[in-house]
């Protein structure tokens, strides 16, 4: 299904957005409601389900937090996440230093935490079930934890230089995050450990750091900005303005040196690209100018490029149960990317005997096997 993606003509997403749309998500309890964010602070909530039954259909916005709203936040929407639990709760955080908590009844903000510099990324694990932090990344080095429990910013971890453009909690273990930063470094860390630093990722693997007067290890040549495990947990893959990408072993920190060759990042913010869940190869979504770059995981081939945006693509999310992707673009769309249904191609039958074309379909065998035709 994934190899097959293509744009499909026949589903639209209600467009609501007239700036950029900088984030997406799809909750993970039935994979039917989608939120998006955009440059100008307006949140949108989409139903992706075909409820008409026919085979054309636009997926409707069922409401919106618009420029109207006395809660909309004053700058650009970079993340939007559900709550991973239910569909009662998603949070937003934004340019405007804010990370808000909404109940999805009433669009109104249950809680605000407020921050000293724009927010950049934020993530909820998805597979907690002894806390309730909240990741964030801002224009301080300082990785911060929210407490959805206490109200209140418990935890701070330090260790980057500079900004943190994209932070992601392990799938597998509820205590690991993975922090990425604009000082090219890759954090894992133990949010139990008072020295909270687990390891710093090395694209050398140790060897280089060595001679390098600087024992410094760094995970690109340039700002990371960009971070997704794959589902099981067990390899983490970064994104750089070095116009790379990597995949790490998550529990040695390892380089596996994987080489998917140019993946042109000119984003001077987070970037939000996913990865495919259950199939085999795995494969990775990459926003790549206005199109999608497909990778294979685990080999770095290039599979496709996916057309159809008129501007850079800034965030892909992926619908697991059907491999749908969905993405949004500076154009103010959001595109739907379903698996082509594609004809069976007979084997060359037509060529080797044109006659059987004319045959009435009265006397066609229908049980034969088409090891017979040909």
């Amino acid at each position: 299904r994934v190899l097959s993606l293509e744009l499909n003509k026949d589903r639209d997403v209600e467009r609501i957005h007239g700036s950029g749309i900088n984030t997406l998500d799809i909750e993970p309890v039935e994979g039917r409601y989608m939120l998006s964010g955009g440059s100008d602070g307006v949140i949108v909530l989409y139903d992706l389900e075909n409820l008409s039954r026919k085979p054309s259909y636009t997926c409707k916005a069922l409401c919106s937090v618009g420029r109207s709203h006395p809660d909309v936040h004053r700058f650009s929407v970079e993340t939007v996440q559900w709550y991973p639990h239910d569909t009662g709760m998603f949070t937003s955080s934004s340019f405007d230093k804010t990370l808000k908590i909404w109940d999805t009844n009433t669009l109104q903000p249950a809680d605000v935490f407020h921050f000293e510099g724009t927010v950049y990324s934020h993530h909820m694990s998805p597979v907690a079930t002894k806390h309730c932090l909240i990741a964030v990344g801002t224009k301080s080095p300082k990785v911060q934890l929210c407490d959805l429990k206490s109200g209140s910013c418990s935890h701070i971890l330090q260790g980057h230089r500079q900004e943190v453009l994209a932070v992601s909690w392990s799938p597998r273990h509820e205590y690991i995050l993975a922090t990425a930063s604009a000082d090219s470094r890759v954090k894992l860390w133990d949010v139990r450990r008072a020295s909270g630093c687990l390891s710093t990722l090395d694209q050398h693997n140790g060897e280089k750091s060595k001679a390098a007067s600087e024992a410094a290890s760094t995970a690109h040549n340039g700002r990371v900005n960009g971070l997704c495990y794959t589902h099981d947990g067990l390899h983490l893959l970064t994104i750089g303005t070095d116009d790379r990408m990597r995949l790490w072993n998550s529990s040695t920190g390892e380089n596996t040196l994987v080489n998917y060759g140019k993946v042109c990042n000119e984003s001077r913010k987070g970037l939000k690209f996913t990865v495919s869940c259950g199939c085999n190869p795995e494969f990775a979504f990459v926003p790549y100018g206005s199109t999608i770059a497909v990778y294979t995981i685990f080999t770095g081939e290039l599979i496709t490029m996916l057309r159809g945006h008129y501007s850079t693509v800034n965030c892909c999310v992926l619908q697991p149960d059907f491999q749908e992707l969905y993405s949004g673009s500076k154009d103010c769309n959001i595109l739907a990317w379903i698996p082509g249904l594609r004809e069976p191609v007979p084997d060359d039958i037509s060529e080797k005997s044109p006659p059987q074309q004319h045959l009435n379909p009265a006397y066609e065998d229908a049980w034969s096997s088409s090891d017979d035709e040909g």
